[in-house]
């Protein structure tokens, strides 16, 4: 875990016993998004990658001792940024703990962690008219490279 005290906020390295927590708080955020969430895929989705370290890792967002969220961190490789990178593919805060830093806790306790992996580059995508997330991720360092995130869906 990279952790503080019971009161502060900690990501917790998930497990296959999170799979169930984590596919409920996805059909949550996806939920507020609007996006189309198949509880099926999502849970062979993260029993996939808990399985298989060396594509990422998921993490249960702990805040006050309760989890308050989850973050998906996906692993690649870019020539751009000259070795290994990574892609925030979810990030959640449950309601009940916005507005109370903890999604900026998580960004920072991530970057600990990506540094250890060796990461060079964290890229993220974001939805052009969220501006609270925006907000958050721009006081954690990321900004916006002026490029646009295309998409080939092949399943």
């Amino acid at each position: 875990m990279v952790e503080g005290s019971a009161d502060m906020t900690g990501l917790v390295p998930a497990t296959g016993t999170d799979v169930e927590l984590l596919v409920a708080m996805m059909e949550e955020f996806y939920g507020e998004a609007a996006y189309p969430f198949d509880a099926v895929r999502a849970r062979r989705g993260f029993t996939e990658l808990l399985s298989t370290p060396h594509h990422g890792q998921s993490f249960v967002i702990v805040h006050e001792s309760r989890p308050a969220g989850y973050l998906v961190l996906t692993r690649t490789f870019s020539m751009e940024y000259g070795g290994r990178s990574a892609f925030i593919d979810d990030l959640y805060v449950r309601p009940a703990h916005r507005g109370r830093g903890v999604a900026a806790a998580a960004l920072e306790a991530l970057r600990a962690v990506a540094l250890d992996l060796d990461v060079r580059a964290i890229h993220l995508e974001i939805e052009r008219d969220n501006a609270a997330a925006q907000a958050v991720y721009r006081r954690a360092g990321f900004e916006a490279k002026g490029r646009q995130l295309l998409t080939l869906r092949l399943a």
